[in-house]
């Protein structure tokens, strides 16, 4: 089986773009097809491996359409109840929290998928699952802040003055208006309230080595150039150049260490663990083909599929028992905040971003 691409511009709400990839002769079809109608907003190459082993199990065909989550709402909105989506993928858990609440999902709550998917990583009405985790970690230029894992043991000492003292430059991170960025802060908010959330936010703010740009890539470009000494970044963006067949990118991995933050104390508060999100998604309101929706998101958490996101994708897999990737581990072991379950720091992102505002976090 061959995916077959094709471009369709200016079909989004707003004349946003997005990519269809669809299986040779496959059209939206009744609700018999052997059909699956898939919109997303992951953009990663390899899980076309994952849409492969799909059709090679069930024999259903992938309809793909990509674009970031606001358009793919934005879209299945203006489509209303003869929108050919039957299944909505997304990243952050702040997407899959307003998707919901844009009332685009069905409940399912499915056993098979409840007995797979932690219950920190799905919605507690059965509206959506998490397939896939990544940690938002602190990142340390190796050569600059040699002792940053003895002094940057917390998020919450990415406010300290010991992030600039000794004359460094201070954090490399992206905008507020990132939603990886505003889960980790809505995860703090949920730990701490709003006032010390503030305060923490401000601390960063007056740490920041510049002012946010670029995605998590670029943060760990500047990192190993020097630009500042930590960055936050998540975990497969480290992995991604550290896996890289570009001797460049390679370089610029082996120049950074990893930093789990939140492993001990106070299990509340300090000792809460390393903040995780996840990508995941559901059943379309008005999914044509419910049934081969529903076995393709059991399908993504089958071992077979989350081996593909873990090895070629570098995410930690969400299903037990599944390897985790040899660079993932190479980054240490870790305890994950379970006290902010996904369902939690998702529905806080908008206060989050106030205070990020508040802040002045750009």
């Amino acid at each position: 089986m061959t995916l077959k691409r094709r471009l369709f511009l200016g079909f989004l709400v707003g004349g946003g773009a997005a990519l269809a990839v669809a299986l040779p002769g496959c059209q939206s079809g009744g609700p018999t097809a052997k059909v699956v109608n898939l919109y997303t907003a992951r953009h990663y190459e390899a899980d076309n491996q994952v849409y492969e082993g799909f059709f090679k199990k069930t024999g259903i065909k992938v309809n793909l359409v990509e674009a970031p989550a606001d358009k793919l709402i934005e879209r299945i909105q203006s489509e209303g109840q003869n929108s050919p989506a039957d299944v909505i993928v997304t990243v952050d858990a702040g997407n899959l929290v307003n998707t919901k609440n844009a009332n685009l999902f069905q409940k399912l709550d499915d056993g098979q998928l409840n007995g797979a998917v932690p219950a920190n990583y799905r919605d507690n009405e059965g509206y959506w699952y998490g397939f896939t985790r990544r940690s938002r970690v602190i990142l340390y230029n190796k050569a600059l802040f040699k002792n940053a894992p003895e002094v940057i043991k917390t998020y919450e000492d990415l406010a300290s003055d010991v992030v600039k003292a000794d004359g460094r430059k201070g954090i490399l991170v992206r905008s507020s208006g990132n939603v990886y960025n505003q889960s980790l802060v809505a995860s703090i908010l949920n730990t701490y309230g709003e006032e010390k959330t503030l305060a923490w936010a401000k601390g960063v703010v007056n740490n920041m080595a510049r002012q946010p740009e670029g995605n998590d890539t670029a943060q760990l470009k500047a990192l190993a150039a020097g630009v500042g000494e930590l960055a936050i970044s998540n975990t497969y963006y480290l992995a991604r150049l550290a896996k890289s067949s570009n001797p460049e990118e390679r370089d610029i991995a082996s120049k950074i260490g990893v930093i789990f933050p939140n492993q001990a104390g106070d299990p509340q508060s300090q000792g809460r663990g390393s903040h995780f999100n996840i990508s995941g998604g559901g059943i379309a309101k008005n999914a044509p083909n419910r049934d081969n929706a529903i076995a393709f998101l059991q399908y993504l958490a089958t071992p077979e599929a989350q081996a593909v996101f873990a090895s070629s994708n570098n995410e930690y897999p969400m299903v037990q028992g599944v390897p985790v990737d040899s660079v993932l581990q190479g980054f240490g072991t870790f305890k994950e905040d379970t006290r902010n379950d996904a369902v939690t720091f998702g529905r806080k992102n908008g206060d989050a971003l106030k205070v990020m505002n508040k802040a002045d976090w750009k």
